[in-house]
């Protein structure tokens, strides 16, 4: 659960500075957020939360 709050806080921060310095218009970010949500509800959420997990899984095993 706290990977699904902190990649949430991850990505808000993004789409807000992609708002304000990249020129993305709230619209778009919208239409984004809409699509996320369509795209949860799909038969490829699954595919996509493993796909998430195991990239996580891998950062947090890298030794620096």
């Amino acid at each position: 659960m706290a990977l699904s709050i902190s990649a949430v806080v991850l990505l808000a921060i993004i789409v807000f500075l992609l708002i304000k310095k990249s020129g993305l218009k709230a619209m778009h970010a919208v239409v984004c957020m809409l699509f996320g949500f369509y795209l949860a509800s799909s038969s490829i959420a699954p595919t996509i939360s493993d796909l998430t997990t195991s990239v996580a899984n891998m950062v947090s095993g890298l030794k620096f």
